[in-house]
């Protein structure tokens, strides 16, 4: 792929999102993870904005997942095969007008959590859109990058340095293997990601691109937040930083959703950074704290004043460690 990645606000053709499907792995949780995801895919299919792909991965889900969605306009219900709904990781990154897709290694997050079926996703993806897949031979995840639209592409060195993912790689090496297989011409590397974020830290959960040198970046919610240090460096990092086009980046600083924990009094990786940017809406995850929330969606809204911005709960998602953006992938027009 030799031109850039398009940026997330660039008009869809589709968006896929993956369906809970798995009662071993969500428990107690799957029925209220199915409603929060459904609510996602209802806003996403409102009018004039996306024509729904969701990847439902055991058979025994797919009479919920069709009866849910039965007479609902743009919503495909694909039957499918997966491990886990984490198809920001596991499906194919498309390229310029979805002509080809990048298609690359996917271990389970290095390791932690190998689940069958989940490397066969990038290909059952490109089967059902009909795109044909550039394959590569290095473990990338889609949730360890975000990009402009321009060549530029932020992550984390916590993850994508990570000798549990491609244990020879670089800055250098990695910026060359992103630069053939997806188009980067500039990256701009962070640090750490969130505590407890079993990804090794993916830069979806910590800051993303809303404009062309524009980042938003998490502030530190209330007390005892948890990633306040790793927020502020962060912001810190970008506001020094310049793009492939040689803009200084700009943060736009929004609020976290302050400590989130577990039963066991846990921290759990919640982040108002996981939306999802979709033709005519941003779709924001909260997470119980109301007035972050609020703010939050009032920051997305001066960056995309043509599109509504809809805050829906994922606490039961997060119960498996993402959210919105993590569980969805879009086919750029």
């Amino acid at each position: 792929m030799n031109t850039p990645v398009p940026a997330e606000w660039s008009p869809h053709r589709a968006m896929w999102v993956g369906w809970p499907s798995h009662g071993d792995l969500w428990e107690d949780n799957l029925e209220p993870a199915r409603d929060e995801v459904e609510a996602l895919v209802r806003a996403l299919a409102g009018p004039g904005r996306e024509r729904v792909r969701l990847l439902v991965g055991r058979p025994e889900a797919l009479a919920d997942a069709r009866g849910r969605f039965a007479g609902v306009d743009g919503v495909e219900v694909v039957d499918g095969r997966f491990g886990d709904i984490w198809l920001r990781d596991t499906g194919p990154i498309f390229g310029q007008g979805s002509a080809r897709a990048a298609a690359f290694r996917f271990n389970g997050w290095g390791g932690k959590y190998e689940l069958e079926h989940d490397d066969t996703v990038a290909e059952q993806i490109g089967q059902t859109s009909g795109t044909p897949l550039d394959r590569h031979d290095l473990i990338l995840e889609g949730g360890a990058l975000d990009h402009d639209g321009q060549g530029t592409i932020l992550t984390t060195r916590q993850c994508l340095l990570n000798p549990n993912r491609n244990a020879d790689w670089t800055e250098e090496k990695a910026e060359v293997a992103l630069a053939a297989s997806l188009g980067a011409r500039k990256v701009l590397w962070l640090g750490d990601g969130l505590l407890n974020d079993h990804t090794d830290g993916h830069v979806d959960n910590l800051a993303r691109f809303v404009a062309p040198g524009v980042a938003a970046c998490p502030v530190a919610w209330g007390r005892g937040d948890p990633n306040d240090e790793v927020y502020a460096e962060a912001a810190r990092t970008l506001s020094g930083m310049t793009d492939a086009g040689g803009r200084p980046i700009r943060v736009l600083p929004l609020p976290s959703p302050g400590l989130v924990a577990d039963g066991d009094g846990k921290p759990l990786p919640a982040s108002h950074m996981n939306f999802l940017i979709a033709n005519g809406a941003v779709i924001v995850p909260t997470y119980g704290e109301a007035r972050a929330a609020d703010l939050v969606c009032q920051g997305l809204k001066s960056v995309f004043p043509d599109r509504e911005i809809i805050p829906l709960p994922s606490l039961a998602i997060l119960s498996g460690g993402g959210s919105f953006h993590c569980i969805s992938q879009q086919e750029p027009a």
